[in-house]
This record gives structure tokens, C-alpha cells and sequence, in this order.
């Protein structure tokens, strides 16, 4: 059975604090193997999260995307996908946030545990794209801005969400409203890629299109988690369509056991290739070591 849906999910981090402190939106969006999009918007928490994603893939056959750490198996210190994003990505102004075990903020692991009780399957990416079932991934949407040429990123990500430090703060907002713009646009281009994403298929998403990007940080903010979906869901696509042919796995040297690696799988440009190796195969295990650095 092919996949026939593709699952973007901007995690919030954070899971709330208890009954009097809602959570942070959680972006969400599904895509058609045609790029339209069937369905996106906002969850809130993980409990309608996990009711979005087991509703999303009602044909029992989808790849979600996942920007949020899903396994977290050290102690201190970076994760070694999180190091490789500097590494591979640095050039292009993305680097990553660090996650361990005394990060107080794990949604994404929590996620995943519920996600393989309700019949989901983890793959770290290192066997290649899926082919069938219920299967969910993590990916980072920096990576696919500047690793997937379509968008047109070719020096640096755009500063939709992080103020650069020669930006003024008084500046900061019209400076970011005006970048999230352009990235809307070219997204839009996506129509013509392969996969195609098709914007302006949905009310939700074409609204984008319509409308300005506010100034208001929480409009803003709204606003970029459901951007960061729709590129979640169609690297998923991506993944699926072209494999490694197109993208990487950070993080693939972990010695966890195959399949179950804590690893980011990204668009790549052949300069941002693990080890230059421009064919995209993942090294064996036996070699890994003197390709990864």
C-alpha cells in the first residue's frame, strides 16, 4: 500500500500547566499525494493533537512530519541531529535548539508514546521512505526552507521568526511581517514542484494568501505554526517522493537500534550533504564513523 496522506505537526513544546494554564498551539495540516490540502488549522495539547492526527489518517495509510523532539535519550548537551543542523545547515543561518533529559519542555517525546499506543510506528529514516501504514517522523522546517532549492533560499533562511541582530527592535515586527510574506509567496510556487503544495486548495491555508501578515506577536505567532505544518507535511511528501535522492538523516550515526535513532530527516542541497556524499545513501553502520564529520 502507497501513502496517500501527508501530516504536518508544528508541536508546541510546552504541554501546559494543568486545567488553569491552556497549552500552546499546536500547527497542524494534512496533504493528498496531489498536494491539496485536506485539512489544517490548530490543535490545543496533546490529547486533541493525537485525536487530530488519528482523524487526519482515516485511510490507515500516513506519514506525519513532526517538528518536535521525539526521542530523547540523553543525559546533557545537544542531541547529535541537533549538532549536525549547525553543521550541515550552519551556513545558511539555521541551527538548532538543544533537547536532553533535563529540557523542561518534551512534548514531542510524550507525543511519540502516544502516537505507537494508538498503532503509529517511529522510523528514524535510516531504511528510507515508508511504503504503507501509520508512520511519523521528526523534521525541522529551517532545514526545508534552505534545504529544498524550490523555495529559492539559497543564501539564508528568511527572518520571519528570529530577529537577526541588525535588525532594530522597533524595526523587528514590519521587518518579519514582510518576510513572512515573501516565504507565503513562495510557497505558493510550490504548486508547480514536485510534490506539489497547493496553497490556496484549503480556506485555511488560502487565507494565508489573503491576507497580510499581521504585526501583533500572537497573530504572528499563529500565523507562523501553521506555515511550519504545511512545510512539515510537504517534506513529508518530499520524503516519501524522492527519498534520499533529496534528503538526509541528521543524526543517522546513533547507535540505537535500526529504526528507532533519534534523528531529523531534511531537504538537502548536495553542499549540505553528510560527508559530501552526494548519492544521499546513509553510510553503514561499520563506516559511519569516518563519514560523519
Amino acid at each position: 500500500m502507497g501513502m496517500e496522506r501527508f501530516i504536518g505537526v508544528d508541536l508546541a513544546w510546552a504541554q501546559g500547566g494543568g486545567a488553569r494554564v491552556r497549552p500552546n498551539e499546536t500547527g497542524v495540516a494534512a496533504i493528498d499525494g496531489h498536494g491539496a490540502v485536506i485539512d489544517c488549522g490548530w490543535a490545543c495539547g496533546l490529547d486533541e493533537t493525537t485525536a487530530w492526527l488519528d482523524g487526519a489518517a482515516v485511510d490507515g495509510s500516513a506519514l506525519a512530519f513532526v517538528d518536535a523532539s521525539l526521542i530523547v535519550d540523553n543525559p546533557a548537551g545537544q542531541r547529535p541531529c541537533e549538532r549536525e543542523v549547525g553543521r550541515r545547515y550552519g551556513r545558511w543561518k539555521v541551527s538548532a535548539n538543544s533537547t536532553n533529559q533535563s529540557s523542561p519542555h518534551l512534548a514531542g517525546v510524550l507525543l511519540r508514546k502516544r502516537l505507537q499506543w494508538s498503532g503509529w510506528a517511529y522510523d528514524d529514516g535510516t531504511g528510507g521512505p515508508p511504503t504503507g501504514g501509520l508512520v511519523f517522523s521528526e523534521c525541522y522546517p529551517y532545514t526545508t526552507l534552505v534545504g529544498a532549492a524550490e523555495l529559492g533560499y539559497d543564501e539564508a533562511r528568511p527572518t520571519y521568526k528570529r530577529r537577526p541582530a541588525g535588525v532594530p527592535v522597533a524595526q523587528w515586527r514590519a521587518v518579519r511581517a514582510k518576510a513572512c510574506d515573501e516565504l507565503i509567496a513562495r510557497m505558493v510556487g510550490l504548486a508547480r514542484a514536485d510534490p506539489p503544495l497547493l496553497m490556496a486548495s484549503h480556506p485555511v491555508s488560502r487565507r494565508l494568501l489573503e491576507e497580510p501578515s499581521p504585526l501583533r506577536a500572537a497573530d504572528h505567532k499563529h500565523r507562523e505554526d501553521l506555515i511550519d505544518a504545511l512545510l512539515c507535511a510537504w517534506t513529508a511528501a518530499l520524503w516519501f517522493r524522492h527519498g534520499f535522492a533529496r534528503c538526509q538523516v541528521l543524526g543517522a550515526d546513533d547507535l540505537a537500534p535500526p529504526g528507532c535513532a533519534p534523528t531529523i530527516i531534511a531537504p538537502a542541497r548536495p553542499e549540505q550533504r553528510r560527508g559530501r556524499d552526494l548519492s544521499g545513501q546513509v553510510p553503514s553502520r561499520s563506516s559511519r564513523s569516518i563519514n560523519s564529520g
